[in-house]
């Protein structure tokens, strides 16, 4: 007998603003009391029938409030395997962008830039991200 296993994919953008900093999201505690390392970039789940860089505006807006100014270029992809019978597929970009944001309260409870030396040094970052962030060579 076959196991039953879901795949899903999810798209993340690093945020970049014209001063070299970094947008990142404290995910919030009431919503997401499970999670050990709050600190994380703007993504989430695609929706099927709209493209990867689709999901990815339309996160970066239900987020931020606010809109890429040009296309993201795609740093890498994740295997996410850490529950039983799902396997996520996280896709990350990085993009630019300018403004400040308007959080969704719901989601993240505080936003805060970072320069790329601050997120390497970074308490509570997610683990996901941190991976990524050990292959940035430059952004």
């Amino acid at each position: 007998m076959v196991e039953e296993f879901q795949l899903q994919v999810g798209v993340k953008v690093l945020l970049k603003n014209s001063q070299e900093k970094f947008l990142l999201l404290h995910r919030s505690p009431v919503k997401y009391p499970e999670v050990k390392e709050p600190w994380d970039i703007v993504g989430g789940r695609i929706q099927p029938g709209m493209s990867l860089l689709e999901n990815l505006a339309r996160e970066v807006l239900e987020e931020t409030g606010l809109v890429m100014m040009a296309e993201p270029k795609l740093l890498t992809a994740q295997d996410i395997l850490r529950i039983p019978g799902k396997h996520v597929v996280r896709l990350t970009y990085v993009g630019e962008i300018e403004g400040e944001p308007k959080i969704d309260k719901e989601e993240s409870d505080q936003y805060q830039w970072f320069s790329m030396d601050e997120l390497q040094e970074l308490e509570g970052l997610d683990s996901y991200f941190k991976e990524v962030l050990k292959n940035i060579e430059t952004v």
